[in-house]
């Protein structure tokens, strides 16, 4: 899905330069308005998740889907990975008020999942690793931002690390079941996405001037975000596997 607007993957129908004739002066101020647009819906994702994640705790509902097993726990857990690849492969079809709706959907989601780290891990050390993790989060994404340096040839590397971890930590979890290597996965997650932070966020600005003045800015935005969305949210929890303490 990290590839989903990089330009060297796919064509998109999009005129390269199309903000050519544009004075500079209002370049820079569509380029800073659309991505505050993009980290403004990537925070209220993660603070939605967050409360979500917490109300689902404290009312005890976290304990009892969780710790009671069925069919339930596994919806939950399953169905903000069907909406990631909903709104991918789905965005060209669907209207920007639709993929609104389905990436706050998928925030709260997230937050019922991820409700049983308050189960697993004191409410100190994860509040720590959430702060940890933003002043991280901004410095890459700020870097990101800023370098001139092409940050293109990490996609492919990053992306192939992605589906390494994936398979990694499905075999730890039914066969090697080994905490030795969940923390030497959770160690490579935190650098995979680290990485991917500061990627995404220089693919999100160079989409920027092939989508400005178009009909699918609100639909780039939006997905933008989720991609930063999902960067910080799997930084944190493979950071609160060092940092976390157990209850």
């Amino acid at each position: 899905m990290q590839n989903q607007f990089d330009e060297r993957t796919r064509q998109t129908g999009f005129t390269p330069g199309a903000t050519a004739s544009v004075p500079r002066a209002a370049r820079d101020a569509g380029l800073r308005s659309y991505m505050l647009k993009v980290y403004n819906y990537m925070t209220s994702g993660v603070l939605l998740t967050g409360i979500v994640a917490m109300l689902f705790y404290s009312s005890g509902m976290a304990a009892t889907v969780f710790m009671g097993g069925g069919f339930l726990p596994w919806l939950i857990i399953l169905s903000p990975l069907a909406i990631i690849f909903a709104m991918s492969f789905g965005m060209n079809r669907m209207s920007t008020g639709t993929l609104q709706m389905m990436f706050w959907g998928f925030a709260t989601l997230m937050g019922l999942s991820m409700s049983t780290i308050f189960l697993r891990y004191t409410g100190i050390s994860i509040a720590q690793t959430f702060f940890a993790v933003s002043a991280a989060f901004a410095g890459l994404s700020l870097w990101g931002y800023t370098t001139k340096k092409d940050l293109s040839g990490w996609g492919t590397f990053l992306i192939m690390g992605v589906v390494g971890l994936i398979v990694a930590l499905l075999l730890n979890a039914f066969i090697f079941q080994s905490g030795a290597m969940s923390m030497a996965i959770s160690a490579i997650g935190v650098l995979i996405f680290a990485g991917l932070t500061a990627y995404d966020t220089q693919k999100i600005k160079s989409i920027y001037f092939h989508v400005a003045g178009t009909d699918m800015m609100g639909k780039v935005v939006i997905m933008g975000a989720l991609n930063l969305y999902l960067d910080f949210i799997n930084m944190f929890q493979f950071l609160l596997t060092f940092m976390g303490s157990q209850e």
